[in-house]
């Protein structure tokens, strides 16, 4: 729970403090840290350099909504890009403030277009305790290293952070199916790889085919990709849904054969003492 003001600064224009009078869903301050991937430290320190508009207040408590987190979001996606926090407080400041509307529109105009996540996962905040229930005897450093270097976990304080509430349930099962949470861990390494190649492909149809002559992005070609993105959003999970499926099947079905079969040129050996038959074309 925060307590004072938000960042020690001066009340902020209507603009800005209306921005999400709208947004139904309402955070405190560790639900929004938490909905954004990001640690309550972090999000203290952005809004302490005025990245984030006030959150409305009762009392000691601070609301943010849903323009805050697609703030955030839009935050992490410009650091992915190689922007530093200086220059996205520009950018941000030049949004708000009309200047430079065309530049500054393209990074941040439409925001909760482009930057709202695809997966729509659900974080989970753990003890210790909990994650050793989910994993019995699977915790080890090793484990946690690699977890913490794909991104699966993140730690908060006392606790850990795992990014998605699906992956961690299939996590779960499969090692409650008996294979080490290290082979599935691998597991994830090499799914993410191929996932990441998936993604490349079809940002590259898009970009290739539907931009090719676009240098740089003006607003409308902003708002032109950000409808094209929402249309490929279903079709790009249709299409890799179907094809693992097909896989699937297709693996199976080779696993079965594989295991009904016994293998090419094995010969069963004679039993002791018994004599082999000449073959049929042999002499006596």
């Amino acid at each position: 729970m925060d307590s004072g003001r938000a960042d020690g600064a001066a009340p902020a224009p209507a603009q800005a403090r209306e921005e999400g009078a709208d947004a139904s869903a309402e955070y405190r301050t560790a639900e929004l840290a938490r909905a954004a991937g990001i640690t309550v430290r972090t999000l203290r320190f952005y809004r302490e350099r005025r990245l984030l508009p006030p959150p409305r207040r009762e009392g000691r408590i601070a609301w943010y909504n849903e323009h805050h987190l697609n703030r955030l979001r839009t935050i992490s996606a410009l650091l992915a890009r190689g922007h530093t926090l200086g220059g996205i407080a520009d950018l941000i400041d030049a949004f708000e403030k009309g200047r430079d509307a065309g530049g500054a529109a393209e990074l941040l105009g439409l925001e909760s277009a482009l930057v709202s996540p695809w997966s729509e996962e659900t974080p989970v905040r753990l003890t210790p305790e909990d994650l050793a229930a989910h994993f019995p005897g699977e915790v080890t450093s090793e484990n946690l290293a690699a977890a913490l270097d794909l991104g699966y976990v993140a730690v908060d304080g006392d606790e850990v952070v795992h990014v998605s509430r699906r992956l961690l349930d299939a996590s779960t099962a499969l090692v409650g199916e008996g294979i080490p949470l290290a082979s599935v861990l691998e597991a994830g390494r090499v799914v993410r790889e191929h996932a990441d190649a998936v993604a490349d492909l079809f940002t590259h149809l898009v970009r290739a085919h539907l931009f090719a002559e676009d240098r740089e992005l003006s607003p409308d070609g902003l708002r032109r990709l950000s409808d094209v993105m929402d249309r490929l959003r279903p079709l790009a999970k249709q299409v890799v849904d179907v094809e693992l499926a097909l896989a699937m099947d297709r693996r199976v079905r080779a696993e079965l054969e594989s295991w009904s079969r016994p293998e090419e040129g094995a010969r069963e050996e004679p039993e002791e003492g018994a004599e082999e038959e000449p073959d049929a074309g042999s002499a006596d």
